[in-house]
């Protein structure tokens, strides 16, 4: 049975004394867990579409996804990439040179209710890849903030930042986020483990903080 004291003074302090106490452990649970007060107090909607063939830009997207809460979303092809990487990459420079957009298995309903999209995505061929062109085709984001993050094979983004810049007329458009991931043509795969995945994820953090997603 609780216990009420007839002094107010007391009582009145006792009451001071909970509150500081509840807040203490609020601010502890906020900055020592795994989502940060920002991303707590953010109610915008974030949605993270990616493309992912070995792995590496499915990692960032899930780092992403841990530091924001956002929606996670991998795009897939009706007719998926052949296995063969010369074949895919034979295939992939026709569909840049004709500006053929190949149809997407995955669909989004309700796109309209995210405020802040991110976009990742290899390099391929110097070029944003078809199926993203494909999905900033389809997929109006006029209005929202459309942030890309890319993997490459050590060469860089290519003009992939600025085939979205071009798609996404009326968009806010932030600053992107780029680092090396697998080298498919020299057999090297999946590299977002140990050293790597820690520096990436520390890297991506310190990005999110820049551009102001999270504090």
């Amino acid at each position: 049975m609780c216990r009420v004291s007839n002094h107010p003074a007391q009582n009145i302090m006792s009451i001071k004394s909970s509150l500081y106490t509840i807040t203490l452990v609020l601010f502890s649970v906020c900055l020592f867990g795994n989502t940060s007060c920002a991303q707590q107090g953010n109610k915008q909607k974030v949605l993270i579409v990616y493309l992912s063939r070995t792995g590496n830009t499915q990692a960032v997207a899930k780092m992403i996804n841990e530091f924001t809460g956002g929606d996670l979303v991998e795009l897939e092809l009706k007719t998926p990439y052949p296995a063969n990487y010369q074949t895919t990459v034979n295939q992939v420079a026709k569909e840049n040179e004709t500006g053929y957009l190949p149809p997407l298995k995955t669909r989004i309903d309700g796109i309209n209710k995210y405020d802040v999209v991110f976009i990742g995505f290899p390099t391929w061929g110097m070029q944003l890849p078809p199926p993203m062109k494909s999905f900033l085709s389809q997929y109006d984001l006029k209005g929202k903030t459309v942030i890309p993050f890319n993997t490459n094979a050590g060469y860089g983004i290519g003009s992939s930042f600025e085939t979205v810049k071009q798609l996404c007329k009326g968009c806010n458009l932030k600053e992107g986020f780029t680092t090396t991931g697998g080298k498919e043509r020299d057999a090297i795969l999946f590299v977002m483990k140990d050293g790597k995945e820690k520096q990436v994820r520390d890297e991506v953090k310190k990005w999110l903080k820049d551009i102001g997603i999270i504090n």
